[in-house]
């Protein structure tokens, strides 16, 4: 801020601290960009809010013997523009305003005038005892107190307080509270700073990880101040730079924040990062041909996220000296050193250098840092020491470091570890060395992904890629995916997955297609590393297709034949296939708990099935396909003990599509519930109705929400209605299959969940199957889409809508695919303008990626050979795609 701006706030009259207040934020929000001049704005905050409190302590005539202390943040002479104003108004023993009306009314009318003059104060009343015993209940009222400064008030009662408040502070156990709370805090934000929306002062990596080392430095009385601990001898000159560097990144976008929200928000939410991100002077960076490769937004939050990795860094080394400087000031000896090899040693499970040089002196040692983590019994971490030589090491990783054919080595060796490795990679990421080690590592390195189905930074998602395939190999995990367990179990190169993991994403970001993109830099990998012939042909592959199976599982026929002839092509032989299922499902667990489910699950494996056996030369024969599911669904229809199931009626009205595109339990489970309604039909007189609509739902097969069965005549508004009940009662469909019998009567199949899963789905049966029949039955025009509002995540990051229309290989039958952003009523809209133009459905698949959705339709209709109305459909299919 400058001068002139900083003396017009003080021009404004002394009482108006609304307006003074205004006037420096109005100040402040025209100071440009940059982190410059807020840590003096903060101060000024602060100084603002003394001279007011003061004057307001002074009108209500306080004698001599209570004080008026600032405590917490405010205490240390910081104030960010919405925060609380803690105060505390500190009594002498023996002085209670319970008992004291006028002083009770003294302090009421003081609290009063705070609000009133527009001091949003937090305030506590307390005698310098009810603050000790407080304090002894409640670590964070303790933590306020250490940095408790007297405004106002008994000088001579303050100075006692402060006394009495560090005499009774024992540094130790105030460190261990404080690092306990510290865990606590970091698993309520998931452990992780790269979160999509963070907190930027509580989360990992936030400004609270800064303020708990200089608490704990000031509890064992170093001091408060980074200069305090750097003359003790426990933060390099080198840190103290970064420390500050960081503290000021991090206090700017937090000032910045509140001014952009106008109220307190410590939260970077989608709705607020870009306007955050312009008042830091950031704008989009574009692409020669004028496309945006990086929003204002990702910029931002990159800078935010490598600050917030730097301050963990600088945590984990500063709280073990600390607890080292305290443990032995407490007279407590220094854990015992195991040697590892003359260059580390293990010091009480943390592997430690044996010199602080010795990464600058022989630079293969960092590499073989992660080797020894993964080989070491015992080893869970690094020590301080080493971290700290890690951290001022990174210079030592250079081009010749990168080159170097012993680091390319041992960089392999650490990925064909039989355990560990997972962590190894984790370690090497938060310490830097995975993207100085691998520099295309180090450009997604906290690298956001606003697909609205990520919810992880690029580098992140990639490890737990790497973690979710690690799991497969692991017997302790082979409960979680029995099958993906069962193929990992014949894999003789475990390590080639790992590194394909790794490599997948690893071109995101770029513009353009990020799968071929990696491929070329994983080919670049392999002839760095000296991975040739069949492995290195593998590891490309399954960069460049890796988005190829979860797609056509998601979204093709996979009852056709020459789906999985074409897609047996694709992946040539069974080894690739393997490969390529293994790290599908790996992926697809590691964007979003909300992506992954059994549906998806049991889709890649029929893929995975079906390809297996085209790659064997058993190509489906569909008749004998069909043969042999009516011959097990007849077995299943087969009482225990009685004669052999007849075909039933219900058969011979099918076409060949609906058996191919239904496993044997399926067709038998029609058979049995729709039989009973058929033959009670074909008894009925003639002048009786004829069947009525029958829905039946039970608990899906493939062990997530439930499979409803409809039977209805056929009308070309039925899909539509249908959608139309399941959305109304908070269903959400993933697949239907539709299937017109030759006397035209309907039968289709749902697999549905709800987005908010209850625990056992059996308690909605009934409610379908009497619910859906009259729904389904109603004779009233289809109402018109109550689309739901957008996310705030979608409105931030809105998806364009596209639909695709075009015929099959055939010609038959038409493709529709739609990608958009997903809200409630979306897939009611889409089958309403398919019914008005007389489309039929015949297959549905409903892919939710986060709060995107890509569907996929295959369709019939005569209409769809005009072009005129194929520009209608699509059309009216975008109006309802757009948002409102």
């Amino acid at each position: 801020m400058s001068e002139r701006a900083a003396a017009s706030c003080a021009e404004a009259p002394p009482g108006d601290y609304r307006g003074r207040k205004k006037a420096l934020l109005d100040a402040l929000r025209a100071s440009g960009p940059g982190t410059r001049g807020v840590r003096a704005a903060l101060t000024r905050l602060s100084a603002l809010a003394d001279d007011a409190l003061r004057a307001l302590w002074a009108q209500r005539g306080f004698d001599d013997g209570p004080a008026l202390l600032a405590v917490g943040g405010y205490g240390r002479g910081e104030l960010f523009p919405y925060s609380d104003i803690d105060v505390l108004l500190l009594l002498p023993d023996g002085c209670d305003a319970a008992q004291d009306a006028a002083l009770r009314a003294r302090i009421e009318g003081f609290i009063t005038d705070c609000w009133d003059a527009g001091l949003e104060i937090g305030s506590a009343v307390r005698s310098i005892g009810d603050c000790l015993q407080a304090g002894a209940e409640d670590v964070t009222v303790q933590t306020a107190l250490l940095e408790a400064r007297c405004m106002a008030g008994s000088r001579a009662l303050f100075d006692a307080f402060r006394q009495r408040h560090q005499a009774a502070l024992a540094p130790l156990d105030f460190f261990s509270a404080k690092r306990l709370e510290l865990r606590q805090r970091h698993v309520k934000y998931e452990d992780t700073p790269y979160a999509l929306e963070p907190n930027c002062k509580e989360s990992p990596g936030g400004l609270r990880d800064l303020q708990i080392i200089l608490w704990t430095a000031r509890a064992a009385g170093i001091g408060g101040r980074w200069d305090d601990l750097h003359r003790a001898g426990l933060v390099t000159a080198h840190e103290l730079r970064q420390l500050r560097h960081n503290e000021a990144l991090l206090s700017s976008i937090r000032c910045r924040l509140h001014l952009v929200a106008g109220r307190r928000e410590d939260r970077l939410v989608f709705d607020l990062q870009n306007a955050v991100a312009e008042s830091f002077g950031l704008s989009h960076r574009l692409a020669a041909d004028g496309r945006v490769l990086l929003r204002a937004s990702e910029v931002l939050m990159r800078r935010y996220y490598w600050a917030a990795k730097a301050v963990t860094q600088l945590n984990q080394i500063l709280l073990q000296n600390l607890e080292e400087h305290l443990r032995a000031a407490h007279g407590e000896p220094a854990p015992a050193l195991r040697r590892i090899n003359p260059r580390f040693f293990d010091r009480d499970g943390l592997i430690e250098v044996a010199s602080d040089e010795l990464y600058q002196r022989q630079p293969h040692a960092v590499l073989e840092t992660f080797l020894l983590y993964t080989q070491t019994p015992g080893v869970k971490g690094l020590s301080a020491r080493t971290l700290r030589a890690l951290y001022n090491a990174r210079s030592v990783m250079n081009h010749a470091f990168r080159a170097d054919p012993v680091n390319r080595r041992t960089f392999l060796a650490i990925l064909q570890q039989p355990q560990g490795i997972t962590h190894a990679m984790r370690l090497m990421n938060q310490t830097s060395v995975l993207g100085r080690t691998l520099w295309v590592f180090r450009r997604i390195v906290g690298q956001m992904q606003h697909d609205l189905f990520h919810v992880y930074t690029v580098d992140q998602h990639i490890l737990m890629v790497l973690r979710n395939v690690r799991r497969f190999f692991m017997a302790e995990h082979a409960h979680e995916y029995p099958f993906c367990s069962q193929l990992a179990a014949g894999w003789d190169k475990p390590w080639l997955l790992y590194v394909a993991a790794l490599f997948h994403d690893i071109a995101k970001g770029r513009g353009g297609d990020h799968s071929r993109l990696g491929a070329l830099e994983v080919r670049r990998f392999c002839a760095e590393h000296g991975v040739a012939g069949a492995d290195a042909e593998l590891l490309e592959f399954l960069v460049r297709e890796h988005l190829s199976m979860s797609r056509i599982a998601q979204s093709e026929d996979l009852s056709d034949p020459e789906v999985i002839a074409a897609f047996a092509r694709q992946v040539g032989n069974e080894r690739q296939l393997t490969a390529l299922y293994l790290l599908t499902v790996a992926d697809l667990r590691g964007t979003s708990p909300k992506v992954w489910n059994a549906w998806k699950g049991k889709l890649l494996e029929d893929l995975y099935r079906l390809t297996v056996r085209s790659l064997g030369g058993r190509a489906p024969d569909a008749d004998a396909v069909i043969e042999a599911r009516k011959r097990e669904a007849l077995r299943e229809l087969t009482p225990a003990g009685g004669p052999p199931a007849l075909p039933p009626p219900l058969w011979e009205q099918l076409q060949v599509s609906y058996f191919m595109r239904h496993d044997a339990g399926d067709i038998a489970w029609h058979a049995r519930e729709l039989s009973p309604a058929l033959a009670g039909s074909a008894a009925t007189a003639p002048d009786q109705p004829l069947r009525a609509t029958t829905v039946r739902a039970r608990l899906s097969p493939v062990g997530e929400g439930l499979q409803v069965l409809v039977h209805a005549s056929d009308r070309p508004d039925l899909f539509a209605r249908i959608c139309g009940w399941f959305e109304r009662s908070g269903f959400s469909i993933l697949e239907a299959k539709i299937h017109t019998t030759r006397d035209v009567w309907a039968l289709d199949t749902f697999q549905i969940v709800r987005p908010e899963a209850p625990e056992d789905y059996a308690e909605f049966i009934d409610a379908v199957q009497a619910e859906l029949p009259p729904a389904i039955d109603s004779q009233g025009p289809l109402p018109a889409p109550r689309l739901g509002r957008l996310s705030r995540r979608v409105r931030s990051f809105p998806v364009a809508p596209r639909v695709d229309l075009r015929p099959d290989e055939k010609g038959q039958r038409w493709l529709l695919s739609v990608t958009a952003s997903d809200r409630m009523g979306l897939l009611y809209g889409i089958a309403r303008v398919l019914a008005a133009h007389q489309i039929d459905v015949e297959l549905a698949r409903i892919t939710t990626l986060g709060e995107r959705v890509e569907d996929s339709f295959l369709l019939q209709g005569a209409q769809l050979q005009h072009a005129r109305t194929q520009l209608a459909i699509e059309q009216e299919l975008l109006d309802v795609l757009e948002p409102a």
